[in-house]
């Protein structure tokens, strides 16, 4: 029999009060009804999340779902769509709901028992109605944004076709105002076409399959981030760039004004809590300057993640026209060589060992979509409190409020580019373009210190290539061309994988050495937790006491590795079991904690005070 001595509620380790009403949740055994048509699909597994079982049609996910560029007014479209099977003829403006087939609550993808559905799909169309607020105002331009949609997007406003979009991890945007009605009273006809091949396609897809299996999930088709609309004036602040220099507490600001004219100017305002902190005026098409006090200058790391808000104001003959809020933080991260000539990592211009964990980001629930934000928060708190600094994002790119909450809660981010074979020059193009939108859509968060490029050699080519181009496209973070497997001698790191390991790559002055994968325990959580019977892991244990100690075994490993041969950060594989894959520290639907947290904390943090003092 299975013996797991730590078995809790993660809740409860972190928030008693949310422990109560998950605790309720279990007992009582219950899904919240939802007016859909589910199919009943013997590959599908219904396991759920206490926040999965709590979910109302209504209100998920209602947060803004775009800190860094906040305005006050908006619309959520999440909720009940009409869905139908992509594969059969187009209706793309079509009243009658009979002709659907059902109803899928967004931005669930359809294979998630979330979104209702439950079956998987190649070729989807989504359809909603939505009627714009009166109170905006009828001269506004009106945006529709969509966090994510994997992969292709065909998007349709009244019957008219508005716009395509490929990727499947990056955010994208229309302004749909000339295809709305004449009034406000609407309704208008949303229809949204996608089409997602998966692993039968050219595109990044990460860890997706079509036949999931050990360390291959589920596929994820479809709408799975948040759709909302947007009023905005005829002058708008499309976008706004920060570079902040630690060194100097110098702000660069780069306004991106939709229509830029000679006559509109740019005010930003920067506040440490009610006080402000600097101010900066000039042309909307930028550069501005922010000058912050040197000495007064508060820095952003995992022990103390300060924030700077932002307010800034696009101007029209000193007219405010539009507004948005934002935030920035001051930090720096770089390599260094040691007394005993190797390289490190520092953080502020102090080293610090780089102690992460794997995370795959996916639930049981909603595959790629958290089952809501207090989800999100939940997961990161829990591998902050391991005493883990790092989190790496495994293959996959996080809605914006992932991100938001590692800044908030100061927990650093190795980011992997998701992965695809990249055989063709097609693909190859396709991968390029995703790469660079995930580095421009993902600068803005001081969280993130590193950007992986190509994981285990998969779809790995013109290595050296891209290292110099995400060096150029962004100099504040690290660069590793190749995570394991097939290192070409460029990019920051030098980086092995090993299971259970650990094993470092031979140290090199001019880049650091890390263990960007090891460990894989597997520890088998009762069968209420599982997502199947058959499950997968690297190395099987028989209890949570085997698992700490061939943990603190692993450390150290490593504890000798800094001292010896300069090891400069490692990364536990993993935080989270995933579908067969149980190797994680947590059951996959996040109810038990496998190991005792003490002793995981204290172990890690004496690894990164040893790691530290160099």
């Amino acid at each position: 029999m299975i013996k797991i001595r730590n078995i809790i509620f993660l809740v409860f380790f972190l928030n008693i009060g949310s422990f109560i009403v998950a605790q309720q949740l279990i007992q009582q055994g219950g899904v919240a009804v939802l007016p859909m048509n589910v199919d009943h699909s013997p590959r599908i597994n219904f396991l759920k999340t206490p926040w999965g079982k709590d979910i109302l049609p209504g209100h998920v996910h209602s947060e803004y779902p775009r800190p860094n560029l906040v305005r006050k007014d908006w619309l959520n479209l999440n909720g009940l769509w009409d869905w139908k099977d992509g594969s059969r003829p187009a209706l793309l403006n079509a009243a009658d709901s009979n002709r659907y087939d059902g109803q899928i609550l967004v931005p669930f993808p359809i294979g998630s028992t979330l979104s209702g559905v439950n079956r998987f799909f190649e070729r989807i169309i989504y359809r909603r109605f939505f009627t714009l607020p009166e109170e905006w105002s009828k001269e506004c331009r009106i945006l529709l944004h969509f966090g994510a949609v994997d992969w292709e997007a065909v998007v349709w406003v009244n019957g008219r076709q508005v716009g395509t979009h490929r990727g499947g991890y990056d955010a994208f945007s229309f302004d749909i105002t000339d295809y709305l009605k004449g009034t406000q009273a609407g309704p208008n006809e949303l229809v949204v076409q996608v089409f997602d091949p998966t692993d039968h396609g050219k595109q990044p897809r990460g860890k997706q399959s079509t036949n999931p299996s050990g360390i291959w999930y589920s596929p994820v088709t479809g709408i799975w981030q948040t759709v909302w609309l947007e009023p905005v004036p005829a002058d708008y602040l499309r976008n706004v760039r920060f570079l902040p220099d630690y060194e100097t507490g110098i702000v660069t600001i780069f306004p991106e004004v939709d229509k830029p004219r000679k006559d509109l100017t740019v005010t930003a305002e920067a506040f440490d809590g009610e006080e402000t902190a600097a101010e900066a005026f000039g042309g909307s098409e930028g550069p501005l300057l922010m000058r912050f006090d040197k000495n007064t200058l508060k820095s952003w790391s995992p022990d103390s993640p300060h924030l700077y808000q932002f307010r800034i104001r696009l101007l029209d003959k000193d007219v405010p026209v539009d507004q948005v809020g934002s935030y920035i933080a001051f930090r720096k991260i770089d390599l260094f060589q040691d007394r005993q000539g190797f390289s490190r990592i520092r953080l502020n211009g102090k080293t610090l060992f780089q102690m992460g964990i794997i995370d795959q980001g996916y639930w049981p629930d909603g595959l790629y979509t958290p089952p809501s934000d207090d989800a999100v928060r939940m997961d990161i708190r829990v591998a902050k409190s391991l005493g883990f600094n790092v989190i790496r994002k495994h293959l996959k790119i996080e809605p914006a409020r992932w991100y938001y909450w590692c800044d908030r809660l100061g927990m650093l981010v190795w980011q992997d580019m998701p992965g695809g074979e990249n055989r063709t020059p097609e693909a190859q193009t396709q991968f390029k373009e995703e790469l660079q939108k995930m580095i421009q859509s993902l600068s803005v968060h001081p969280s993130v210190v590193l950007w992986t490029i190509f994981n285990e050699g998969t779809g790995q080519h013109q290595t050296a290539k891209y290292v110099e181009m995400v060096g150029k496209l962004d100099p504040s973070r690290l660069v590793n061309g190749a995570g394991g497997w097939i290192d070409v001698g460029v990019g920051d790191l030098n980086d092995s994988h090993k299971f259970p390991g650990p094993e470092m790559p031979k140290p090199n002055p001019r880049r650091a050495s890390v263990i960007g994968s090891f460990g894989g325990f597997t520890l088998i959580p009762p069968t209420k937790n599982l997502w199947t019977p058959d499950t997968w892991g690297f190395q099987h244990v028989p209890d949570s006491e085997t698992l700490s100690k061939r943990y603190q075994m692993l450390h150290d490993e490593l504890r000798r590795l800094i001292r010896e041969q300069g090891l400069a950060g490692a990364v536990f594989h993993q935080l989270v079991d995933v579908e067969s894959e149980c190797n994680g520290l947590t059951s996959y639907d996040r109810v038990l904690l496998k190991i005792p947290p003490e002793e995981f904390e204290k172990i890690n943090r004496e690894t990164i005070r040893i790691g530290n003092n160099y």
